[in-house]
């Protein structure tokens, strides 16, 4: 059983910082903006979060020194939500206002976040390696964390972050079909000329799902970043392109996507932390192949569901600059 925990216990690590960025691109493509641009939002979301968590806790922010544990990952989060939306202005900017090319747009994001990043980092700590202590980790949560089977689950060394992925996830689930601004943002996506028709603003809307896109591809950052390291050397190691398959896997919906972060977050726990596990670690398997499995495993399920089931579920309008003249 004590396998159980620790591969489920892992497998949050990975998927949640799936869950996180791949509902920002979901909110981005239901829009009708195509977002690969969610690996160069989440690097700098981490750059930007971790640093500030290395400025505070070495002491170089004089007001804020002793400030440490859950409160100042929430505000790392937040600092990094707002370098996505800063991120995701100019994606926006040339996406939706002067009706540029979407990928290529995403593609010079991802280009120009790595270099940013290590440019910026060895200016400020002359390395490109931001190193932090991690103070975040939660060992029991009181009442809960005694709870049989659940409580080791998911109350048993675990972050604040693994609960705010589930929030958010119920949020994006409520704004995406209970409000009036999640049928616009759908609208959008599907048919922008009837949205338009009917008064709908469908710059501001498309707008309005790339900057929320950034914020959560910043947050996914950090969040990715404290569970699974000690240090950020400008790299998320491809989860912004996982996060992309996992939208067009979940079929841009927040349930099934959450199933996708879910499958492909043990798949990471398997390859993270199989030397954990005695019946993986006694096979002859080389490390590598584990290392492998889930992008192998990511090519072969795209390839599989990219049928024409999964190509009706993608919204119809996404990738396509709207001409307010051309109705």
């Amino acid at each position: 059983m004590s396998t159980v925990y620790f591969v489920v216990q892992q497998s949050f690590f990975f998927s949640i910082p799936l869950l996180i960025v791949a509902l920002g691109g979901m909110f981005s493509e239901r829009s009708g903006i195509v977002n690969i641009a969610l690996e160069g939002k989440m690097l700098l979301g981490a750059f930007t979060g971790i640093f500030f968590i290395n400025r505070v806790q070495n002491g170089y922010i004089p007001f804020l020194y002793g400030f440490d544990g859950h409160m100042l990952l929430l505000v790392a989060l937040v600092i990094a939500a707002l370098t996505g939306v800063v991120v995701a202005l100019f994606h926006a900017y040339a996406s939706i206002t002067l009706n540029a090319s979407q990928i290529i747009s995403g593609v010079a994001i991802n280009m120009f976040a790595p270099a940013f990043s290590i440019y910026v980092a060895r200016i400020l700590t002359e390395t490109q390696q931001i190193n932090f202590n991690n103070t975040f980790r939660v060992p029991y949560v009181p009442l809960l964390g005694n709870i049989p089977v659940i409580g080791p689950l998911f109350f048993q060394n675990t972050f604040v972050t693994t609960y705010l992925g589930f929030m958010i996830l119920g949020i994006s689930a409520f704004v995406l079909y209970k409000t009036k601004f999640g049928l616009r943002l759908r609208a959008c996506g599907e048919h922008p000329q009837a949205a338009d028709s009917v008064g709908v603003n469908v710059s501001k809307i498309r707008y309005a799902g790339v900057l929320i896109s950034g914020a959560l591809a910043g947050m996914g950052g950090v969040i990715f970043m404290v569970p699974n390291s000690v240090a950020f050397s400008a790299s998320v190691s491809g989860y912004g392109f996982l996060a992309l398959a996992v939208v067009i896997f979940g079929a841009w919906r927040p349930g099934r996507i959450l199933f996708a972060a879910v499958f492909f977050g043990i798949l990471q726990a398997f390859a993270a932390g199989f030397s954990g596990i005695a019946f993986l670690r006694d096979l002859p398997i080389p490390m590598q192949f584990y290392q492998m499995a889930p992008y192998v495993v990511t090519l072969v399920v795209l390839g599989i569901t990219s049928n024409k089931t999964t190509k009706n579920a993608a919204p119809r309008a996404a990738g396509q600059p709207y001409d307010k003249g051309n109705r």
